[in-house]
């Protein structure tokens, strides 16, 4: 049988990648820092515990050789130089990537925008050969940049398939997109304020198809790159509609025109001033990718997931990495103040 390590296997990408798999026939070894087991995942996959970071305990693990290495939390130079010096015991490898490592034509990337007018304007699609980032240590972004360089220049001694993820969804995320709008739900908030006029687009990518597209790269290796999104970038109000019809919640949406009245009123994790869009055509061409789930389609399971985490809980409690990335995302006082303004 072919055998196929997938590292990061119990987080939200990892299990749907450990599952496709297995069920397209490969012999799944899911190796996570808690050594966890899914329980969506066929009997047979072993799982194993690896930190990330000892290159000594990732060799054991690959052991006299594999067919297929799935790294979903890789980053930098350092995780790509482990996974290269084992080159000869690797028969190819698929990592995720993301689209921030992607800069527009006046070197504004996600980096800089937080500066005045530093949001980047990219083109509507974003194609895969779209300049990137300087690859460095720096940011979260230049480090994944780091990541791909050194992949692809291992060319044919590790042929590696690289994934440019977008807005990643799904169950078991630690910093779900969606809580903006279940939350509110939730607490019965009836007007919301979307800024930009509820027209940003960041598209989102389904953790299920990400695993669709492993799969197919894993039956087709090769060094490339690709981006990893969904069939369509929804509008920030289409999310929140779609959020509101799984909930059965009646909301009215408030969309001034520009950016947030303020941090606290109307920015959600999907507000952005120009359209973050990609190019699927060539997972298409090179894979034959066909989406398996659509946004809406995979958003009951999200929701489900999402209001049995916040089932008696405070929402910061429940997910602080969120909370440290959107402090006011459920900022209610500040909302009713501007309402009343």
């Amino acid at each position: 049988m072919r055998r196929a390590v997938v590292i990061g296997a119990s987080g939200q990408i990892g299990r749907p990648v450990v599952g496709a798999l297995a069920r397209d026939g490969w012999e799944v070894t899911a190796a996570s820092r808690g050594g966890g087991r899914a329980g969506t995942w066929p009997g047979g996959v072993r799982v194993r515990r690896l930190d990330r970071e000892d290159g000594t305990a990732l060799a054991a693990l690959i052991g006299d050789g594999c067919d297929l290495v799935v790294d979903v939390v890789a980053y930098g130079a350092r995780h790509a130089r482990q996974l290269t010096a084992l080159a000869d015991r690797i028969g190819s490898a698929v990592v995720v990537s993301s689209v921030s490592v992607y800069e527009d034509g006046r070197g504004r990337g996600f980096d800089t925008q937080g500066d005045p007018d530093g949001f980047p304007e990219y083109p509507v699609p974003i194609p895969e050969d779209q300049p990137t980032v300087a690859a460095s240590d720096a940011t979260y972004s230049t480090g994944k940049a780091a990541l791909e360089g050194e992949l692809l220049a291992a060319g044919a001694r590790l042929p590696t398939t690289l994934l440019r993820a977008g807005a990643v969804h799904g169950p078991h995320s630690p910093l779900p997109r969606e809580l903006y709008f279940v939350q509110r739900n939730l607490d019965g908030r009836r007007r919301r304020v979307l800024a930009y006029g509820g027209e940003s687009r960041f598209h989102p990518a389904a953790a299920r198809n990400i695993a669709e597209l492993v799969r197919l790269a894993a039956a087709r290796p090769g060094s490339r790159v690709l981006n990893a999104c969904d069939p369509q970038a929804p509008t920030v109000a289409e999310i929140g509609a779609a959020v509101d019809a799984v909930m059965g919640a009646r909301t009215e949406t408030v969309a001034p025109a520009g950016p947030a009245p303020s941090p606290s009123v109307g920015r959600t994790p999907w507000s952005v001033p120009h359209p973050v869009v990609c190019d699927m055509s060539a997972a298409q061409r090179e894979l034959g990718y066909r989406p398996v789930v659509s946004y809406a389609e995979s958003l009951p399971e999200t929701v489900e997931w999402l209001t049995g985490r916040l089932s008696g809980r405070d929402w910061r409690e429940a997910f602080p990495l969120l909370a440290r990335a959107y402090p006011e995302l459920c900022d209610y006082a500040a909302e009713d103040a501007w309402f009343a303004a």
